[in-house]
């Protein structure tokens, strides 16, 4: 399909002016699926992107770390394939290899999104975007200025990597998780900084492709946000994979020396010296908002603030994905695009914020959804606890996979209002419990539905059955 501009050539510059319905800024998880389904509905739609099509999801992100989490995860086999009775010997790595072949599924990816969008009819204008108004955005592409102009606007530019202030954040070798995916080469060592979501999948990477990897994290246990006692488990499994933990533990100083750096952290009243070849800081990203900062918009702690609609304190400007704070996840982005395109063209639509699934791509996996039992006790419920152990799972043990446990959360009328699961898969398996949740279901109609055997869900079936005093499998 063709796309034509509607322009006219203004005084004493080249400008051309594009008239749109809706204008999205960012093309994201967020800002995609906006465009997407405001073309649904019937809307002209431009969508203006500085860098590639996909943001940091597809681009240096959610995609990229799955493909190089594939390859340690081969590693990992290569090393325990005598218990499965196969001998092999994992004689060498070639990273660089890796990476070639991460980068040829981002391509792919990538290239599939273009096409989705201009068979959609969807205008792409690659360049960078500044928000001169709330009808009005300025477009300099590589080779002329473009004005565009539209009804209501759709911001989704996202959040980059947070560079905290440490002295010799700077330092050659000191990385942030966008340099980290295309090392050609395998660090012999690696001090992340951070114990979230972002440290935890980089130190499973690199720690099971032969890394030694240690981790300094400000507080004093991982995943602060997530279920204790899954996120204490995780732990103690990461740590008997050799990865070193450090917490309560505060980088003062990075500085670089001959053949590498040395960090150097405080725990208490203590310093600590640590040598490595990389640092990889992992602490968390910040908005990408200084290309709209001439709209009035208000800003909380970093995120653009917006109501149950999507739409910020300027009329006719929605804003959604991890501009917005809260979880940066991207399917909470795809969610919150849709919901954003679906009321700026007069469809009432809201996010179910309570339904929304965490995964965590570490060796086991992790995954959560709906509340916590800590956060559910904090909000003065009364809860049920239903757990079991993936080592009592017949599929689990035939995977080799006996590490973990699912446990799920439910009211005193039985309804499930939260889950966590710490196994094999966990990502896949999270989804049953996210519907669960979304329908409001009680842990009596899990317990009553009947299950593949074997099967990793059926774990899901036993937690729910004992929240019931029923379980089968378990005294």
């Amino acid at each position: 399909m063709l796309i034509y501009f509607k322009y006219q050539r203004k005084p004493g510059c080249l400008l051309k002016e594009l008239i749109k319905s809706i204008a999205v800024l960012g093309s994201g998880p967020a800002g995609y699926v906006a465009a997407i389904r405001a073309s649904q509905l019937g809307a002209e739609v431009v969508v203006i992107e500085e860098e590639d099509l996909g943001g940091v999801c597809l681009n240096r992100g959610c995609i990229p770390t799955k493909a190089l989490l594939k390859t340690a995860e081969i590693a990992v086999m290569a090393k325990r394939s005598k218990e499965f009775g196969i001998e092999s010997q994992l004689e060498a790595k070639n990273w660089g290899v890796a990476v070639d072949r991460k980068n040829r599924i981002v391509k792919n990816l990538n290239s599939g999104l273009d096409n989705l969008l201009r068979a959609r009819g969807i205008t792409v204008l690659k360049g960078k975007g500044t928000v001169l108004s709330e009808r009005k955005i300025l477009v300099q592409t590589t080779e002329e200025v473009i004005e565009v102009n539209c009804e209501k606007m759709i911001l989704t530019t996202g959040a980059v990597p947070l560079i905290l202030p440490i002295k010799g954040i700077d330092s050659a070798g000191v990385i942030t998780s966008d340099e980290a995916l295309n090392l050609k080469a395998l660090p012999e060592s690696i001090v992340i900084i951070g114990a979230g979501v972002i440290g935890l999948e980089f130190a499973a990477m690199l720690g099971h492709a032969g890394v030694k990897v240690t981790i300094i994290e400000l507080q004093d246990r991982i995943l602060p946000n997530e279920d204790r006692e899954i996120a204490a488990e995780l732990q103690k499994i990461m740590k008997r994979q050799g990865i070193i933990f450090k917490l309560s533990a505060s980088v003062t100083e990075i500085h670089k020396i001959e053949d590498g750096l040395i960090v150097t952290y405080s725990m208490g009243e203590k310093e600590f010296r640590h040598p490595c070849e990389k640092v990889l800081v992992a602490a968390g990203r910040k908005t990408n908002s200084d290309i709209f900062e001439k709209l009035p918009l208000t800003i909380e702690k970093g995120a653009v603030v917006v109501d149950e609609f999507m739409e910020t304190n300027v009329k006719g400007v929605y804003a959604a994905g991890d501009l917005v704070g809260g979880k940066q996840l991207a399917h909470l982005a795809f969610m919150e695009g849709k919901v954003a395109a679906e009321n700026a063209l007069g469809i009432t639509s809201k996010v179910n914020y309570s339904a929304v699934p965490t995964c965590i791509y570490t060796n086991p996996e992790m995954a959560s959804v709906g509340m916590t039992e800590e956060q559910a006790k904090r909000a003065g419920l009364s809860v049920k606890v239903g757990r079991f152990d993936f080592r009592n799972n017949g599929r689990a043990l035939t995977l080799g996979e006996r590490e973990g446990f699912v446990k799920v959360i439910a009211d005193q009328d039985n309804t499930i209002i939260g889950g966590q699961i710490l196994g094999v898969d966990a990502s896949e398996m999270i989804s049953e419990l996210t519907l669960a949740i979304t329908l409001k279901a009680k842990a009596d109609d899990i317990a009553d539905m009947i299950h593949p055997h074997p099967a990793l869900s059926e774990a899901i079936w036993e937690a729910c059955g004992e929240i019931l005093g029923k379980p089968i499998h378990k005294l």
